[in-house]
Protein backbone atom coordinates (compact mmCIF):
# COMPACT_ATOMS: atom_id res chain seq x y z
CA UNK A 1 0.00 0.00 0.00
CA UNK A 2 1.73 3.25 -1.18
CA UNK A 3 1.07 5.94 1.32
CA UNK A 4 1.11 9.42 0.30
CA UNK A 5 0.75 12.56 1.92
CA UNK A 6 -0.15 16.15 0.85
CA UNK A 7 -0.90 19.15 2.23
CA UNK A 8 -3.57 21.60 2.04
CA UNK A 9 -4.71 25.34 2.92
CA UNK A 10 -8.29 24.56 3.89
CA UNK A 11 -11.18 27.38 3.22
CA UNK A 12 -9.46 30.42 4.80
CA UNK A 13 -6.13 30.45 2.70
CA UNK A 14 -3.41 32.56 3.45
CA UNK A 15 -3.50 35.90 4.75
CA UNK A 16 -0.91 37.11 2.11
CA UNK A 17 -1.52 35.67 -0.73
CA UNK A 18 2.09 36.67 -1.92
CA UNK A 19 4.07 33.87 -0.11
CA UNK A 20 1.90 31.72 -2.35
CA UNK A 21 4.95 30.96 -4.30
CA UNK A 22 7.16 30.31 -1.50
CA UNK A 23 4.23 28.08 0.23
CA UNK A 24 4.39 26.03 -3.06
CA UNK A 25 8.21 25.82 -3.91
CA UNK A 26 8.57 24.45 -0.56
CA UNK A 27 6.14 22.17 -0.75
CA UNK A 28 7.78 20.76 -4.00
CA UNK A 29 11.37 21.09 -2.50
CA UNK A 30 10.42 19.04 0.82
CA UNK A 31 9.23 16.07 -1.12
CA UNK A 32 5.52 16.47 -0.29
CA UNK A 33 2.91 14.64 -2.73
CA UNK A 34 0.44 17.09 -3.49
CA UNK A 35 -1.11 20.61 -2.94
CA UNK A 36 -4.50 20.57 -2.15
CA UNK A 37 -7.03 23.85 -2.31
CA UNK A 38 -10.06 24.14 -1.14
CA UNK A 39 -13.66 26.09 -2.73
CA UNK A 40 -15.65 28.59 -1.10
CA UNK A 41 -16.98 31.73 -3.08
CA UNK A 42 -17.66 33.29 -0.03
CA UNK A 43 -14.69 33.32 2.00
CA UNK A 44 -11.07 34.97 1.58
CA UNK A 45 -9.51 31.64 -0.22
CA UNK A 46 -7.93 31.64 -3.84
CA UNK A 47 -9.92 29.93 -6.23
CA UNK A 48 -8.64 26.44 -6.47
CA UNK A 49 -8.44 26.89 -10.07
CA UNK A 50 -6.36 29.81 -10.75
CA UNK A 51 -4.06 28.61 -7.56
CA UNK A 52 -3.54 24.87 -8.90
CA UNK A 53 -2.53 26.59 -12.62
CA UNK A 54 -0.38 29.00 -10.92
CA UNK A 55 1.35 26.30 -9.06
CA UNK A 56 1.36 23.46 -12.11
CA UNK A 57 3.54 26.22 -13.71
CA UNK A 58 5.79 27.01 -10.57
CA UNK A 59 6.69 23.31 -9.57
CA UNK A 60 7.68 20.38 -11.74
CA UNK A 61 6.64 17.17 -9.64
CA UNK A 62 4.13 18.28 -6.98
CA UNK A 63 0.30 16.84 -7.71
CA UNK A 64 -2.38 19.47 -7.83
CA UNK A 65 -5.47 18.75 -6.11
CA UNK A 66 -9.16 20.11 -5.00
CA UNK A 67 -10.43 19.60 -1.95
CA UNK A 68 -13.32 20.11 -2.86
CA UNK A 69 -14.14 21.43 -6.26
CA UNK A 70 -17.99 22.51 -6.22
CA UNK A 71 -19.90 20.82 -9.25
CA UNK A 72 -23.86 21.97 -8.65
CA UNK A 73 -23.98 25.55 -9.99
CA UNK A 74 -20.98 25.07 -13.19
CA UNK A 75 -21.88 24.04 -16.91
CA UNK A 76 -20.18 20.48 -17.23
CA UNK A 77 -18.98 21.21 -20.80
CA UNK A 78 -17.26 24.72 -19.22
CA UNK A 79 -15.55 22.81 -16.16
CA UNK A 80 -14.62 20.42 -18.14
CA UNK A 81 -12.77 22.08 -20.74
CA UNK A 82 -10.79 24.27 -17.82
CA UNK A 83 -9.84 21.09 -16.10
CA UNK A 84 -8.83 19.27 -19.14
CA UNK A 85 -6.62 21.86 -19.43
CA UNK A 86 -5.24 22.07 -16.07
CA UNK A 87 -4.15 18.38 -16.66
CA UNK A 88 -2.69 18.59 -20.06
CA UNK A 89 -0.33 22.13 -18.17
CA UNK A 90 0.62 20.44 -15.32
CA UNK A 91 1.44 17.42 -17.60
CA UNK A 92 -1.21 15.11 -15.85
CA UNK A 93 -0.34 16.17 -12.49
CA UNK A 94 -4.21 16.90 -11.34
CA UNK A 95 -5.85 15.06 -8.83
CA UNK A 96 -9.99 15.96 -8.28
CA UNK A 97 -11.67 15.56 -5.34
CA UNK A 98 -15.76 16.82 -6.22
CA UNK A 99 -18.49 17.57 -3.43
CA UNK A 100 -21.64 19.28 -3.26
CA UNK A 101 -20.96 22.24 -1.67
CA UNK A 102 -20.90 23.64 1.54
CA UNK A 103 -24.66 23.60 3.67
CA UNK A 104 -24.44 27.31 3.77
CA UNK A 105 -27.19 29.95 2.59
CA UNK A 106 -24.32 32.01 1.07
CA UNK A 107 -22.89 29.53 -0.65
CA UNK A 108 -26.11 28.63 -2.08
CA UNK A 109 -27.29 31.92 -3.48
CA UNK A 110 -23.27 32.50 -5.04
CA UNK A 111 -23.34 29.02 -7.00
CA UNK A 112 -27.20 29.72 -7.75
CA UNK A 113 -28.70 26.07 -7.02
CA UNK A 114 -31.08 25.42 -4.28
CA UNK A 115 -29.79 23.14 -1.09
CA UNK A 116 -32.52 20.78 -2.28
CA UNK A 117 -31.29 20.88 -6.16
CA UNK A 118 -27.45 19.69 -5.42
CA UNK A 119 -28.42 16.38 -5.37
CA UNK A 120 -30.11 15.72 -9.09
CA UNK A 121 -27.36 18.83 -10.82
CA UNK A 122 -24.24 16.43 -9.40
CA UNK A 123 -25.62 13.31 -10.10
CA UNK A 124 -26.54 14.51 -13.97
CA UNK A 125 -23.60 16.85 -14.41
CA UNK A 126 -20.78 13.96 -13.26
CA UNK A 127 -21.66 11.64 -16.07
CA UNK A 128 -21.37 13.66 -18.22
CA UNK A 129 -17.83 14.88 -17.04
CA UNK A 130 -16.66 11.82 -17.88
CA UNK A 131 -18.16 11.26 -21.43
CA UNK A 132 -16.95 15.02 -22.79
CA UNK A 133 -13.40 13.62 -21.37
CA UNK A 134 -13.67 10.82 -23.05
CA UNK A 135 -16.42 11.04 -26.04
CA UNK A 136 -15.66 13.16 -29.10
CA UNK A 137 -19.69 13.54 -29.97
CA UNK A 138 -21.72 13.84 -26.60
CA UNK A 139 -25.50 13.72 -26.86
CA UNK A 140 -27.13 14.41 -23.70
CA UNK A 141 -31.17 15.35 -23.12
CA UNK A 142 -31.28 15.64 -18.86
CA UNK A 143 -33.54 18.35 -16.89
CA UNK A 144 -30.62 20.85 -16.72
CA UNK A 145 -28.63 20.00 -19.78
CA UNK A 146 -28.92 19.42 -23.42
CA UNK A 147 -26.24 18.64 -25.87
CA UNK A 148 -26.23 17.54 -29.49
CA UNK A 149 -22.91 16.43 -30.96
CA UNK A 150 -20.94 18.22 -28.45
CA UNK A 151 -17.03 17.64 -28.11
CA UNK A 152 -14.92 18.93 -26.17
CA UNK A 153 -10.80 19.72 -26.38
CA UNK A 154 -8.02 18.67 -25.70
CA UNK A 155 -8.57 15.65 -23.77
CA UNK A 156 -6.81 15.51 -20.43
CA UNK A 157 -3.53 13.31 -20.58
CA UNK A 158 -4.75 11.26 -17.58
CA UNK A 159 -7.44 8.27 -19.30
CA UNK A 160 -9.72 8.46 -17.45
CA UNK A 161 -9.26 11.38 -15.42
CA UNK A 162 -10.16 10.13 -12.01
CA UNK A 163 -12.86 11.68 -10.13
CA UNK A 164 -12.72 11.49 -5.67
CA UNK A 165 -15.39 12.74 -3.15
CA UNK A 166 -15.96 13.69 0.03
CA UNK A 167 -18.84 13.06 2.49
CA UNK A 168 -20.02 11.06 5.54
CA UNK A 169 -23.59 11.02 5.27
CA UNK A 170 -25.06 7.63 3.87
CA UNK A 171 -26.59 8.53 1.09
CA UNK A 172 -23.18 10.19 0.14
CA UNK A 173 -21.36 6.62 0.92
CA UNK A 174 -23.29 5.23 -1.61
CA UNK A 175 -23.30 7.87 -3.98
CA UNK A 176 -19.23 7.58 -4.02
CA UNK A 177 -19.64 3.64 -4.43
CA UNK A 178 -21.54 4.72 -7.38
CA UNK A 179 -19.80 7.31 -9.44
CA UNK A 180 -16.72 7.80 -7.65
CA UNK A 181 -13.13 6.86 -8.11
CA UNK A 182 -11.89 7.05 -4.46
CA UNK A 183 -12.95 8.71 -1.32
CA UNK A 184 -11.51 11.72 0.77
CA UNK A 185 -13.23 12.58 3.79
CA UNK A 186 -12.84 15.17 6.64
CA UNK A 187 -13.87 15.25 10.18
CA UNK A 188 -13.42 11.21 9.86
CA UNK A 189 -11.71 9.16 13.19
CA UNK A 190 -10.20 6.05 11.95
CA UNK A 191 -13.45 4.41 12.72
CA UNK A 192 -15.29 6.58 10.33
CA UNK A 193 -12.98 5.77 7.90
CA UNK A 194 -13.13 1.89 8.26
CA UNK A 195 -17.09 1.93 8.36
CA UNK A 196 -17.31 4.15 5.56
CA UNK A 197 -14.98 1.95 3.57
CA UNK A 198 -16.57 -0.90 3.60
CA UNK A 199 -19.99 1.14 2.91
CA UNK A 200 -18.89 2.19 -0.49
CA UNK A 201 -17.46 -0.75 -1.15
CA UNK A 202 -20.32 -2.72 -1.10
CA UNK A 203 -22.34 -0.17 -2.68
CA UNK A 204 -19.55 -0.10 -5.73
CA UNK A 205 -20.22 -3.91 -5.94
CA UNK A 206 -23.97 -3.35 -5.76
CA UNK A 207 -23.35 -1.40 -8.77
CA UNK A 208 -21.21 -3.62 -10.18
CA UNK A 209 -17.53 -1.36 -10.05
CA UNK A 210 -14.66 -1.70 -7.37
CA UNK A 211 -12.94 0.93 -6.30
CA UNK A 212 -9.66 0.68 -6.13
CA UNK A 213 -8.14 0.01 -2.41
CA UNK A 214 -5.99 2.37 -2.74
CA UNK A 215 -8.20 5.57 -3.48
CA UNK A 216 -9.41 5.43 0.11
CA UNK A 217 -7.99 8.38 2.08
CA UNK A 218 -8.74 11.71 4.95
CA UNK A 219 -8.13 15.12 5.24
CA UNK A 220 -6.58 15.46 8.49
CA UNK A 221 -6.24 18.92 10.69
CA UNK A 222 -3.69 19.25 13.24
CA UNK A 223 -3.43 21.80 16.07
CA UNK A 224 -0.06 22.41 17.62
CA UNK A 225 -1.28 24.22 21.28
CA UNK A 226 -4.59 24.60 21.29
CA UNK A 227 -7.82 23.83 18.92
CA UNK A 228 -9.27 27.08 18.14
CA UNK A 229 -12.48 28.09 19.31
CA UNK A 230 -13.98 28.42 15.65
CA UNK A 231 -13.38 25.06 14.47
CA UNK A 232 -14.48 23.40 17.88
CA UNK A 233 -17.96 25.16 17.55
CA UNK A 234 -18.12 23.72 14.22
CA UNK A 235 -17.02 20.38 15.19
CA UNK A 236 -19.57 20.24 17.44
CA UNK A 237 -22.45 21.03 15.52
CA UNK A 238 -21.32 18.62 12.97
CA UNK A 239 -20.36 16.13 15.06
CA UNK A 240 -21.90 16.36 18.55
CA UNK A 241 -20.91 12.56 19.33
CA UNK A 242 -17.43 13.16 19.22
CA UNK A 243 -14.47 15.20 20.99
CA UNK A 244 -13.11 17.73 18.72
CA UNK A 245 -9.63 16.45 20.28
CA UNK A 246 -10.75 12.65 18.35
CA UNK A 247 -10.28 14.94 15.26
CA UNK A 248 -7.88 17.41 15.44
CA UNK A 249 -4.34 15.95 16.39
CA UNK A 250 -2.63 18.54 19.52
CA UNK A 251 1.12 18.62 18.39
CA UNK A 252 2.86 17.11 15.15
CA UNK A 253 3.96 13.69 16.78
CA UNK A 254 -0.20 13.16 17.98
CA UNK A 255 -0.90 14.43 13.53
CA UNK A 256 1.36 11.09 12.93
CA UNK A 257 0.22 8.69 15.40
CA UNK A 258 -3.06 9.89 13.91
CA UNK A 259 -2.12 9.09 10.49
CA UNK A 260 -0.53 5.72 11.62
CA UNK A 261 -4.04 4.65 12.71
CA UNK A 262 -5.62 5.34 9.74
CA UNK A 263 -3.22 3.46 7.82
CA UNK A 264 -4.14 0.83 10.04
CA UNK A 265 -7.48 0.39 8.70
CA UNK A 266 -6.31 0.64 5.17
CA UNK A 267 -6.74 4.34 4.45
CA UNK A 268 -3.22 5.41 2.60
CA UNK A 269 -3.79 9.08 0.67
CA UNK A 270 -3.51 12.44 3.26
CA UNK A 271 -4.37 16.11 2.95
CA UNK A 272 -3.14 16.90 6.23
CA UNK A 273 -3.15 21.09 7.33
CA UNK A 274 -3.06 23.34 10.20
CA UNK A 275 -6.05 24.74 11.99
CA UNK A 276 -4.34 28.02 12.55
CA UNK A 277 -2.31 29.94 9.44
CA UNK A 278 1.49 29.78 10.88
CA UNK A 279 3.32 32.96 11.34
CA UNK A 280 6.04 31.14 8.73
CA UNK A 281 4.91 28.68 6.29
CA UNK A 282 8.99 27.75 5.74
CA UNK A 283 9.12 26.67 9.26
CA UNK A 284 5.80 25.10 9.76
CA UNK A 285 6.15 22.85 6.46
CA UNK A 286 9.87 22.10 7.63
CA UNK A 287 8.63 20.61 10.94
CA UNK A 288 5.52 18.79 9.23
CA UNK A 289 8.12 16.99 6.38
CA UNK A 290 10.45 15.91 9.50
CA UNK A 291 7.97 14.65 11.59
CA UNK A 292 5.71 12.77 8.94
CA UNK A 293 6.72 12.66 5.63
CA UNK A 294 8.70 9.52 6.31
CA UNK A 295 5.58 7.84 6.48
CA UNK A 296 5.14 7.88 2.71
CA UNK A 297 6.07 4.89 1.21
Amino acid sequence: MKIRIGFGLGTAGLRDDERFAGFVGDLDRLGFDSLWMSERLTSPTLDPIAGLAFAAGYTRHLKLGTSVLVLPGRNPALIAKELASLDRLSSGRLLLAFGLGAADPAEHQAFGVDRRERAAWFDEALPLLRRLWKEDDVDHDGPRFCYRGLSVRPKPIQNPLEVWMGGLGPRTLERIGQMADGWLPSQCTPTDAAAGRKAIEQAAAEAGREIDPEHFGAIVVYAHDEIPDTLRKTIAARRPDLDPADLVPIGLPAARAALTRYVDVGISKFVIRPAVEPDSWTDELNAVAEEVLPLQT
